[in-house]
């Protein structure tokens, strides 16, 4: 059986403020359904183990921000636990993390 990772309040609350920008609440909204916001990352292969995986350079164009600021939002929201990441040869993925976004679901249907 998997063990679920318990979050503290101040790990809920640098979530809330990863989601207080628009454009970092739409890359999470957009990473939900990867197959229809995005093309195949074809760099990912099978035994990768990152299904859902969006490469940065994709994220950067869909989203029109430049890349310092893309790879911020992105580093912010990994920090806050709303999104893995994976490096695979050159490129770096991300991919939400769906147990945490559960346990923030959670968290909001129960303490607000």
């Amino acid at each position: 059986m998997k063990e679920e990772k318990v979050i503290n309040d101040a790990k809920f609350i640098d979530m809330f403020k990863a989601l207080s920008n628009t454009t970092r609440l739409n890359i999470l909204q957009m990473l939900k359904e990867p197959e229809k916001n995005f093309s195949p990352q074809v760099h990912i292969q099978k035994g990768d183990d990152f299904s859902g995986g969006i490469c940065v350079g994709d994220i950067r164009d869909k989203i029109g921000l430049g890349q310092s600021t893309t790879s911020q939002y992105l580093s912010l929201l990994q920090q806050s636990g709303l999104l893995e990441m994976k490096r695979i040869g050159q490129w770096t993925y991300y991919r939400r993390n769906e147990e945490v976004i559960k346990q923030l679901e959670n968290f909001i249907g129960e303490n607000l």
